[in-house]
């Protein structure tokens, strides 16, 4: 977890060239190759073998992460059927899950209108600077670029949890104060701006094709592991990122805070010494709570955090040290800040969770629901859509997990209720004129309604 689906979009799209963010990987060079469904579930949990994953050229490439979507709801529904057999209760909240739905989908509309950075770069630095090139179709190849990619992202997470500025876009993953499969889903808008940088010494000899294939599955194989249903392992503990050891990563636990940075692997924190097991009860969340289901807000308030701090700070290099040093960092303190200061956990915390009647969690489900009708439906037709219409769609998307994330917070204020009504005659006026549009026909007019 910690960085948003990659896509591979070579070049900068014009009107007529735009594809949903999510798009078949090269389809602008005769597609990608079909995966079976097996072949798919595999992929998720990193078991398709060289063989039948390996391609000559970038375009051949699956989308394996779009492919997924049906077994990330397949999985989530059999998460909280298990959870309801072990525990007799569900294994999430309705507005926590919004919540982390609504920042997986905000996460991914910069991907409508612009290309990914992360093969951008890769491709540029191989075209240009490579020193020399592995065999794409070698086992060695794969297995290599397997290690390569999961150590980047080693590097990658663990500076961005020791480097505030990294820090303000990483902590959206970590706002969440249940641990779900929905929480894996709960990414930033910013953080994928940072992240490709640590991939570009592979490009100096290992193919895009590999490396694109690998970008995917060590972001796949990060789902599965988000969840309390699963708890031991047993040997696998020892080499692989588990369910186990990413909950110890997720906890403000003082014995939590800054460990188990693997993405696939867990060789790394244990090399390292960033690596610690499960032990107390781990308390999900950040330090110091949102209590907010915000999008927006949870997104840019660090940032702002920030802004201030660094005003505020007086001296020039105190002022860097706000941007560039850990986030408990302050004048005369250690870089990473002191441990005492972690807040000290009691086993009674009680996760914000304001209370709602129960006819608006229906009514924020059925609305959410709208909505991911409407954004599929945008991913689906982008490239016949000018670029006006696609900046209202996407406008009013966000205009939407912006309200539901209010309204789940029932704020005592009326600001959230005049908002709704708001998005709700934006959507009348924008459906009529026919610049929204649902995947289904046949109910326009109870959308209307």
């Amino acid at each position: 977890a910690g960085r948003a689906p990659p896509s591979v979009h070579l070049q900068p799209r014009s009107a007529a060239q735009r594809g949903g963010g999510g798009r078949a990987m090269g389809s602008e060079a005769g597609g990608p190759r079909a995966t079976a469904p097996g072949q798919q579930l595999r992929a998720l949990f990193y078991v398709l073998p060289p063989g039948e994953s390996s391609f000559r050229t970038v375009e051949e490439v699956p989308d394996y992460v779009e492919k997924s979507i049906p077994f990330f709801i397949a999985f989530i529904v059999l998460e909280f059927a298990v959870s309801w057999v072990q525990k007799r209760k569900l294994s999430g909240r309705i507005n926590d899950g919004i919540s982390s739905l609504s920042l997986g989908i905000l996460s991914r509309l910069p991907d409508v209108l612009f290309r990914s950075v992360d093969l951008i770069s890769y491709i540029y630095v191989w075209n240009n600077y490579r020193l020399f090139e592995l065999p794409w179709d070698s086992p060695w190849t794969w297995y290599l670029t397997l290690l390569g990619v999961d150590f980047a992202y080693y590097c990658f997470h663990r500076i961005s949890h020791e480097v505030n500025i990294l820090w303000a876009a990483h902590q959206v993953h970590h706002s969440s104060e249940d641990y779900n499969l929905f929480t894996a889903l709960r990414q930033s808008v910013l953080q994928k701006y940072t992240s490709w940088i640590f991939n570009l010494p592979m490009a100096l000899f290992i193919p895009p094709s590999v490396f694109a294939v690998h970008l995917q599955f060590n972001l796949l194989y990060q789902f599965w592991i988000h969840t309390e249903v699963i708890t031991n392992l047993g040997p696998l503990e020892w080499i692989l990122n588990t369910p186990s050891h990413h909950r110890v990563h997720h906890g403000r636990n003082p014995y939590c805070i800054d460990k188990n940075y693997g993405g696939t692997f867990i060789i790394w924190d244990r090399i390292f010494g960033t690596f610690e097991a499960e032990d107390a009860k781990v308390v999900y969340g950040l330090t110091h709570p949102v209590n907010s289901f915000d999008p927006i807000m949870l997104q840019l308030r660090p940032l702002a955090h920030i802004w201030n701090t660094f005003w505020a700070t007086p001296g020039f290099c105190d002022k860097l040290s706000v941007i560039f040093k850990g986030p408990g960092w302050g004048p005369g303190k250690p870089r990473l800040g002191l441990p005492e200061e972690i807040p000290v956990i009691t086993g009674k915390e009680v996760p914000f969770n304001p209370s709602v009647p129960a006819y608006l969690n229906c009514y924020a489900v059925v609305h959410f629901a709208v909505i991911m009708d409407l954004y599929t439906e945008l991913l689906g037709t982008v490239t016949t859509l000018s670029q006006g219409t696609i900046f209202l769609r996407i406008g009013f998307i966000i205009l939407s997990l912006t309200s539901f994330g209010l309204l789940m917070e029932n704020r005592q204020d009326t600001k959230p209720g005049i908002l709704e009504i708001i998005r709700c005659l934006v959507f009348v006026g924008v459906y009529k004129l026919g610049y929204l549009r649902s995947q289904f026909s046949s109910l326009g007019y109870a959308y209307e309604v």
